[in-house]
């Protein structure tokens, strides 16, 4: 276990150092094995399900526990804390867009927890807040139910005024 944590915070020191062109230049490399398939897989899922208007079933993604940890603009502990901040900011179809993952890297620290990196898109009308871009930074942790996350550092980037 404290091998994991260790990595874990040295993914997080990492991502947190790099900039966007070497993170997006390291997500290159390609993530193989089961664990990045399947994890690959749930996130693709959850884009679906958030482009389909579908919060719920794209909370489903993330652990349904009360100690997992969002970090965002602010910082939420819980699932119920998670989904009533998604659903405070997205509560719309406009507001909530049509949602990208890309640059996706994911990095297993053992059978039970695993990293993964990536730039997340929001393609949005004006009226839903335009588009967003940022990176993030997910644990997961394999459940009885597959790949969940359990903490999550999303960082946006600025929006460009056009």
């Amino acid at each position: 276990m404290r091998h994991a944590l260790l990595a874990i915070l040295g993914a997080a020191l990492a991502f947190c150092v790099a900039s966007p062109a070497t993170l997006l230049a390291q997500a290159q490399a390609p993530s193989s094995g089961p664990a990045a398939g399947q994890i690959q897989a749930m996130l693709q899922k959850q884009a679906a399900d958030w482009n389909r208007g579908d919060l719920d079933a794209f909370a489903t993604g993330y652990k349904n526990s009360p100690d997992i940890l969002f970090i965002g603009k602010d910082v939420r502990i819980g699932y119920a804390a998670m989904l009533a901040r998604y659903r405070q900011a997205y509560g719309t179809r406009a507001k909530m867009g049509a949602l990208t993952f890309t640059a996706l890297a994911v990095q297993p620290l053992d059978a039970r927890f695993a990293t993964t990196t990536g730039h997340f898109h929001l393609e949005r009308t004006a009226e839903g807040g335009g588009n967003a871009d940022g990176y993030f930074l997910l644990v997961l942790e394999h459940t009885g139910t597959g790949w969940k996350i359990v903490r999550d550092d999303t960082t946006a980037l600025p929006a460009v005024i056009k």
